[in-house]
């Protein structure tokens, strides 16, 4: 018979067992942390696990320790991806798909639209923060991202700021919430810094949070700092300018890639690194005229090519996705929404009553679903304006390509002002054989479904790129106005 003392300390070690599989058991149950993480302008060929050229050591752990997302799609430039990801909405919907938000337009994301961080405040994430690059609307304060259902905002509304002073159009923009901030640096690290910051301090919560950070690496100009270029470029003997550009961009992504370790770091130290999901991806591919930065998909960035609209994207979250898993899936920056509303416990349904096209990829995610509701996939931009147009869909292993003026009838397929382009993808990813010959009935099918996706463009859309562009300057600090 085992002595009252060995029965005594039995039982308090049985106890503390059970304590401690109660309190993982409680863990697991809860809704996760969340951080995404955006690139800009990163090429498909741009990430180690795809080109080990491009040293991207912390990119990689992430689709090491969960999913690869092979075939993840977004718009083929940088504000339509946001603004799709943060409503679930295909942004022709809203007028926010035919051109980026350039500094001098007084235009956002439409505040009738429910928001994927408002969504969260819902469902219980106290903190909200946004670090880096917003571009949803930067001219008045209704489009702030505070207005937009986060809690906090460090970084810049424009894209394509100078890395090092920090400014747009020669003016400074750099913030904290509201306030203009004067804080000196490489504009990567200190997103970084701040985003791995606000984490610890956010972890210190007992309820979960969303991290969104939006890098603006390594979209243009293309700068880094001296000693990045030396660990990850080469600028010695003679190049030509995009040679010199590709270099550089190397080094951007490496030093991104250094934040996203801060981020990552910051995660894991908080003691919660099991239950935080992390989600990383580009916004669109890779710029034209840098060497294979895409390779070898077709295409670049403002082309609905793959190469401008599928980039690396992978997601982990150790407590929940089965690491080294990859799947082909078609998927994209419009299931972010209704999979984050999911995982934290909510419905969309219940948070809003507009039509949302993305779908809910965590059965896919955690292994119990090998497949998704099938759906079209639709591309389109339309900067220049509607005499210079490009839309794609991808429907049951087909994608059908057309540029050209605004498509509006079957007709025009066959009035020699628009390239047709019909890939069989399934046997096609790199888009080398074009079978809109052979297959006419197809073409007609899937342009059909164009010319009703183009037609949900409202009339108050976002204007053409460089409408309003001339005479405009900046406000001092890039301040907001109210309204």
């Amino acid at each position: 018979m085992p002595s009252r003392a060995v029965i005594t300390l039995w039982l308090l070690f049985s106890s503390f067992i059970h304590s401690v599989q109660a309190a993982e058991s409680g863990s697991r149950n809860q809704p996760p942390n969340v951080v995404v993480i955006l690139a800009d302008d990163l090429g498909w060929n741009s990430v180690g696990y795809h080109d080990d050229e491009f040293k991207t050591p912390h990119i990689n752990s992430i689709a090491a320790d969960g999913i690869e997302l092979n075939r993840f799609y977004v718009a083929p430039m940088c504000s339509p991806t946001r603004a799709g990801l943060m409503t679930g909405r295909y942004p022709i919907r809203f007028g926010l798909a035919r051109a980026v938000i350039p500094p001098y337009r007084d235009y956002g994301l439409p505040t009738a639209e429910t928001t994927l961080p408002e969504m969260l405040g819902r469902l219980g994430y106290e903190h909200r923060g946004v670090f880096g690059k917003w571009h949803l609307g930067h001219r008045r304060a209704k489009w702030h991202p505070l207005a937009r259902g986060f809690s906090h905002f460090h970084g810049h509304y424009n894209g394509a700021i100078d890395y090092f002073d920090l400014t747009r159009e020669g003016v400074r923009d750099w913030h904290v919430d509201y306030e203009p901030l004067d804080e000196q640096g490489y504009a990567t690290d200190l997103i970084a810094d701040a985003a791995a910051d606000w984490i610890k301090e956010s972890s210190a919560s007992d309820s979960p949070y969303f991290c969104y950070v939006p890098f603006n690496a390594p979209h243009s100009p293309f700068q880094a700092p001296d000693d990045a270029i030396k660990q990850y470029g080469d600028l010695s003997g003679k190049k030509k300018r995009n040679e010199k550009n590709r270099e550089i961009y190397k080094a951007m992504i490496g030093r991104m890639d250094e934040g996203i370790g801060k981020v990552l770091n910051a995660v894991n130290a908080s003691g919660e690194s099991k239950n935080t999901l992390v989600w990383f991806f580009s916004d669109n591919g890779g710029v034209g005229g840098l060497r294979g930065i895409n390779h070898p998909l077709r295409g670049s960035k403002l082309t609905v090519f793959e190469g401008g609209i599928r980039v690396p994207a992978c997601v982990r979250w150790p407590d929940k996705i089965p690491a080294g898993r990859s799947t082909d899936i078609v998927c994209g920056y419009l299931d972010l929404l209704p999979t984050l509303v999911s995982l934290a416990g909510g419905q969309v349904s219940d948070l809003t009553d507009k039509p949302i096209d993305g779908v809910d990829l965590s059965a896919v995610m955690l292994g119990q679903s090998e497949s998704i509701k099938n759906r079209p996939w639709f591309s389109y931009h339309g900067q220049p304006g509607p005499t210079s147009e490009c839309l794609a869909v991808i429907d049951n292993g087909w994608k059908l390509v057309v540029n050209g003026p605004q498509l509006k009838d079957l007709e025009q397929l066959h009035d020699q002002t628009h390239q047709v382009h019909l890939f069989h993808l399934a046997d096609d990813l790199n888009e080398s054989t074009d079978l809109a010959a052979e297959y006419p009935e197809r073409v007609k099918q899937l342009a059909q479904q164009l010319i009703e996706h183009r037609a949900l463009q409202p009339n108050d859309a976002i204007p053409p790129y460089k409408f309003g562009s001339s005479g405009f300057v900046p406000p001092p600090l890039w301040q907001v106005h109210s309204p």
